[in-house]
């Protein structure tokens, strides 16, 4: 669509907005094992995914009880650094505590 503007005797196009497309979600998932404890998972929570100490002890017992729980959704770069974060911290304590990424 063109538009003349009689100020600058100049023709100006207006250019149509493109909807930009939300990127991909992934679910940053924690899974259970025998050996890592809770109160790290609760700890994992609190300091790489910045839940509270309430939220964070829900997504435990739901790790503890269902196998796997969700700590946070983000775009894949963030989300592989969580999970990088998560097992470098993990092996720094000596636990196995397992870390994966799933599409929303």
């Amino acid at each position: 669509m063109s538009m003349s503007d009689p100020r600058f005797g100049e023709s100006t196009e207006i250019l149509e907005k493109q909807a930009l497309k939300e990127p991909p979600r992934f679910k940053v998932l924690l899974h259970n094992d025998n050996y890592t404890t809770m109160e790290f998972v609760v700890y994992i929570l609190v300091e790489i995914f910045h839940h509270s100490e309430i939220q964070a002890i829900k997504i435990m017992l739901q790790v503890h009880l269902e196998g796997v729980g969700i700590a946070g959704i983000y775009t894949h770069e963030i989300a592989e650094t969580k999970v990088a974060q998560v097992v470098r911290m993990a092996r720094q304590y000596e636990y196995p505590l397992m870390c994966t990424i799933e599409e929303e």
